[in-house]
Order: C-alpha cells, then structure tokens, then sequence
C-alpha cells in the first residue's frame, strides 16, 4: 500500500441544504478487527473489493465497530429539535472500482431512539433498534478515558465492549507503511454503501474536520452481529488490530441517502 497523506483527503465542508444534518458524535471509538477476505465473500456488489492491508506476510481485510452518542442531533440549516441517541455502526473497507474512492460498506446501524422510523422506513436502511447504554469517564487533565463502557440490548447486534487508555500511548496501525496512511484509512472514508432492506443498493455522504483520535486498549468485546455472520469469532473479538477513540467530534450527514442505479 502506498502512503496516504490527510492533507490530499481534507476539503472543505459542501454548503449543507434541505435536510442535511449535524451532529456531535461523543465517547466515538473505532474497534478495528483484521481478518481473512474470504470471510466477506458475497456480502457487497462487484461494483467493490476489499481494501486490504498486509501483515506479516499476510493478506487481510479490516472490519470496525464504532459506537458513539450522537448529541445535538439537528438539521444543518434550520431551527429545529435537538436528539440524543446512541449509535453503532458495522463497517467494513472497501474500494469503489468505478471512481477508485477508499470508502465502507455498512452491514448496518443500531440505534437507540424512535426516530430509527425514519432511516428504517422512509429510506430502507438497514438499521435497527438497541438500547444503547454508555458508561464513561473523561479526565479533562490528562485527556484519557478513566472508564469507557458500552452495551447494547438488541435483537440483531447484542454488544458489550470494555476500553482503557494509558496517557502518553503510541498510535500503532500494524499494516500500513505508516500511521498517517492508517489513519486516513480508518477515520477518514467519507462515503459509504450498503444494501437497503428492499435489497437495492443505497449509499450517502458525510464530512468532517480531521478526527483527533487517540489510542485505547481493548479490554473485552462482545459484539453478536460479528460472531452470528462467522465474520470476527468470539475468541477473535478479543484481539482487536487497532482501538481509536475521540471524546467529541461533529459530522455533517448529507441527506436523504441515494439510490444506485
């Protein structure tokens, strides 16, 4: 893999319109696994191939787990009602083979709010309803993570996932020929495609400023939808490639999703 720099990644936020959205994403993390490709044989369209990393010596492909709060959940360009929900979102790495962009595919969302409605059956995503329940502590002093717990009751993705950090701890993004191109890797896909519960192919938009992530430890994972589709087992989810994490930061979500024809 070639080295990636951030500075070719960065632009400017599109002016946001009709019902595009902002939002804070708190106690945001990326718990990446790196597994064998095979294990996503027929999960996404021709159209996409894995983008996968070597090491050592061997050939995988990156799946991550990203819970977050969203906070100040509102429209990007009128007054209007402010949410708070939690989220986790299942994505894996992939290249568009049409537009060569790195971006991800999403096996879908859980969601903690009765807006799911919308994004469920407005747009045919596929998300789907968890209580979601964050237990954290953010020492402002040393900017680390005391406590950072999250579980989520669900139906489709059950989850339970433990991080601790030690202040002071290198980022290491084993795979890439250095941390710059991993973290344009990992933090900065901006678009991402999946399968609508009708089964068309849909995708949409986001932006945002560079993440300021820091590395965290993993201490346990639980995560259903991973061990039920044989895609990271039990035993697996223990061992993560990389844990990312950033106390707040803000997405603007272009809106409504497209259909691909």
């Amino acid at each position: 893999m070639d080295s990636l720099k951030l500075n070719d990644y960065l632009h400017s936020r599109p002016p946001p319109k009709g019902i595009d959205v902002l939002c804070k994403l708190q106690h945001f993390s990326i718990i990446t696994y790196a597994v064998d490709p095979s294990r996503f044989d027929g999960l996404f369209p021709e159209r996409f191939k894995l983008d996968t990393v070597e090491i050592n010596g061997v050939e995988k492909a990156l799946i991550s787990v990203v819970p977050f709060i969203d906070v100040d959940f509102t429209s990007a360009v009128y007054l209007f009602p402010k949410f708070t929900m939690g989220q986790t979102n299942y994505r894996i790495y992939i290249i568009d083979k049409e537009t060569n962009e790195r971006c991800v595919w999403f096996l879908g969302t859980t969601l903690d709010s009765w807006t799911l409605a919308v994004p469920r059956f407005l747009w045919n995503l596929p998300w789907y309803l968890g209580e979601v329940k964050f237990d954290c502590d953010f020492d402002e002093s040393q900017k680390i993570y005391r406590k950072y717990k999250m579980t989520t009751d669900a139906t489709w993705a059950p989850a339970s996932v433990e991080l601790s950090q030690t202040k002071g701890a290198s980022i290491e993004l084993v795979g890439f020929p250095d941390t710059e191109t991993g973290l344009v890797y990992l933090t900065h896909p901006l678009a991402g495609y999946y399968h609508r519960r009708d089964g068309k192919l849909g995708t949409y938009r986001v932006w945002h400023k560079q993440l300021e992530v820091s590395s965290a430890k993993l201490e346990f994972a639980s995560f259903g939808l991973l061990s039920r589709l044989g895609l990271v087992t039990q035993e697996e989810q223990q061992t993560a490639h990389s844990v990312l994490v950033e106390p707040i930061n803000e997405f603007t979500i272009y809106l409504p999703p497209k259909v691909v024809k």
